[in-house]
């Protein structure tokens, strides 16, 4: 894939549910003939809307690129697709590809248009709980002390792990799958990657809930950004949009969140983020 113009645009955490995010996506355009998207995951709950909003995307910007966040995962009584876990990811991946969509299976388009060339990389790798409350040595401890404080993910409840034996599991099958692959790239060229967690815990710090933390990613992807030479981290989850440096590689936080959370005084305005060319060049 190639172009000489455009931008590489991202977004994230579009939680098309709520009919004010639904009218955000329905605002976001292209501002020219050759902008990608990149989707970071949590574009809805159910898959009909899962689709509505990746097709809307589909059909205006020239490439878009999604990695699943933890809500397109859920199995609820609500949607039709009944599927869990990786049964589920599979069907999710056969909509995307069936819409033109790039997911974390097909192989990784090289962006070259202005910033370029660059490796685009979306990546579904799940989390471990190795993002532990601090004095917890387990998984069962930390969540133990989380639960003391009131903090519990849904994902307890819907995100199912079939057919492996645990979230974690299934974690560490994604992250030695998705290490190969990255592996394989070509050297000469930088990448973006793509995730819907930050791949380094530094981001987590300051959540307003820091027991949260075991759910947003895993250790094991700590040194991602400088092994396969990122240009920039893609991510969202944390509904805190920012741009941070770690190792001298920019983190973009890039998501939507819930309208609660953007109404708040001095909140950023959702939006697409430019990735290349970078925001003011």
């Amino acid at each position: 894939m190639s172009g000489g113009g455009g931008r590489l645009l991202a977004i994230s955490d579009l939680h098309v549910a709520h009919q004010e995010n639904r009218a955000i996506v329905e605002g976001l355009r292209p501002t020219s003939d050759d902008d990608w998207l990149l989707v970071a995951g949590d574009v809805g709950e159910l898959s009909e809307d899962i689709e509505w909003a990746l097709s809307l995307l589909s059909r205006r910007f020239a490439q878009v690129v999604w990695a699943p966040g933890n809500h397109e995962l859920w199995t609820t009584s609500q949607d039709p697709l009944r599927l869990r876990g990786q049964e589920r990811y599979e069907a999710l991946v056969a909509l995307c590809r069936g819409l033109g969509v790039l997911t974390p299976e097909d192989p990784y388009a090289v962006w070259r248009g202005p910033g370029g060339p660059v490796t685009v990389a979306p990546l579904f790798v799940l989390y471990d709980y190795s993002f532990r409350v601090p004095g917890a040595t387990t998984k069962e401890r930390s969540l133990a002390l989380a639960e003391a404080n009131g903090i519990v993910c849904t994902d307890e409840f819907f995100l199912h792990p079939d057919p492996h034996p645990s979230r974690e599991a299934w974690c560490e099958t994604r992250v030695a799958v998705t290490e190969a692959r990255l592996a394989a790239c070509d050297p000469e060229l930088p990448t973006i990657l793509v995730n819907h967690y930050p791949l380094v815990r530094e981001p987590t710090r300051i959540l307003r809930y820091p027991d949260f933390a075991q759910w947003c990613g895993t250790v094991r992807t700590a040194d991602w950004h400088r092994r396969f030479r990122a240009r920039a981290v893609v991510y969202g989850h944390l509904h805190i949009p920012r741009t941070t440096w770690h190792d001298g590689v920019r983190f973009e936080e890039v998501s939507v969140g819930y309208p609660r959370e953007w109404r708040r005084p001095g909140h950023p305005r959702p939006g697409l983020r430019s990735i290349l060319p970078e925001e003011g060049r």
